[in-house]
């Protein structure tokens, strides 16, 4: 809940009438991503170009609204129990209540959906990421001011604590900028061709491989996964020297050694499975060979398959454990005093996110300055964003 809390913004928590925010759409098009891969219908909607990719977004909202029709009821359930617990007090009940709510909150996730489609239409980058990005940011002054407050009213460091806070944001900042933009760049050779009176071919271009091909999506896995442990605990709720509740508590604690170790083998897991899934080296090969280029020194076909495959085995290691630590280090940074709120921005799927959206929307920025003949923003060579990929 409290995940969700974070992508709507704060929304979810204030039972605001986009209260589920734009996670149901992430979620639907986590699924029509998997069904590319395993369903022959959708991999030969991929090849068919823009009417293809129209289709597959197509399917996506009517999947996203299916999701929101389950989930809108179940929201409100949630709400229910949360307000008794609170309060005392009751939503509320029947029939029509229930029902015209479930229309209000699809509705109102799907107005959001439209919002980032105008926002991705207007040419400033993802919208549904940039609306992440924005429910995300909405928290930060909250969580700074709050952490500032409690550095200087306990005894707890006072105001040196609280700049070394920043200085380490900072750094970790700078950690998952790297880890958003590292590539390592393959040369590929293309054959000179004679058409006619003129030769075609022959420059040398690179295939960028991102060693974080995955992006968040390992850390959203391995969440999905560690939510487990807590829902068997509730069974052994009732005699906590019972067996399951011995086996699971430790894992039923965020900020538990056992919790994070077994959080990061899943992402690491996750990393390698999500970028097998993703990256084709086989087809990469056959493009190749289809557009007379070739990798120098490799055999065209089979080897050089063989050879992209090893290269990402490779880069995907360092990143699978990059990625792993900074998934951590908001526990790590709540163990050290912290506050849980604050905490949050020093890694995980927040950080990540926050990283890859404003260099996605620094690249487009730089890209139109570059059209139109300026400098751009940098001196120093064009920023490098996620190609404009999700989350």
């Amino acid at each position: 809940m409290a995940l969700l809390d974070m992508f709507s913004g704060g929304a979810f928590s204030h039972a605001s009438i986009v209260a589920l925010g734009i996670m149901p759409y992430i979620s639907a098009s986590i699924v029509i991503q998997l069904l590319a891969i395993a369903v022959p219908y959708f991999q030969k909607l991929q090849k068919e170009g823009e009417s293809g990719r129209r289709k597959i977004n197509q399917y996506t909202r009517y999947l996203t609204v299916a999701i929101l029709l389950f989930q809108a009821p179940t929201y409100l359930v949630n709400l229910n129990v949360q307000m008794r617990q609170a309060s005392g007090t009751l939503i509320p009940t029947g029939i029509w209540f229930n029902l015209s709510s479930t229309v209000i909150l699809t509705a109102g996730s799907m107005f959001v959906l439209w919002l980032g489609e105008r926002i991705t239409d207007k040419g400033i980058g993802n919208g549904v990421s940039f609306i992440i990005m924005v429910g995300i940011l909405a928290r930060l002054p909250h969580a700074l001011s709050q952490e500032f407050v409690s550095r200087i009213s306990e005894a707890t460091g006072g105001l040196v604590m609280f700049l070394v806070e920043i200085v380490f944001l900072l750094f970790v900042v700078a950690g998952a900028i790297l880890l958003v933009q590292g590539t390592r760049r393959i040369p590929v050779q293309y054959a000179k061709q004679m058409i006619g009176n003129k030769q075609y071919g022959g420059a040398r271009q690179y295939i960028p491989l991102k060693v974080n091909a995955a992006n968040v999506m390992p850390i959203i896995f391995a969440q999905a996964i560690m939510f487990i442990p807590v829902t068997l605990m509730q069974f052994g709720s009732a005699n906590p020297d019972s067996l399951m509740s011995k086996i699971f508590s430790p894992l039923a604690n965020h900020y538990s050694f056992g919790y994070n170790v077994v959080f990061t083998i899943l992402i690491i897991l996750f990393t390698y499975f999500y970028t097998a899934i993703t990256i084709n080296p086989k087809q990469m090969a056959e493009d190749l060979k289809r557009n007379n280029g070739f990798i120098p020194g490799i055999k065209p076909g089979k080897k050089t398959a063989e050879y992209i495959d090893e290269i990402m085995s490779r880069i995907t290691f360092p990143g699978s454990f990059f990625l792993a630590a900074v998934a951590i280090l908001p526990a790590g940074a709540n163990v050290i005093g912290i506050q849980q709120e604050f905490a949050q921005f020093f890694g995980g799927t927040s950080l990540l996110i926050l990283v890859g959206v404003v260099l996605d929307t620094l690249q487009q920025v730089e890209s139109h300055l570059l059209m139109r003949h300026y400098d751009g923003l940098l001196k120093s060579g064009r920023i490098k964003g996620r190609s404009g990929q999700m989350y």
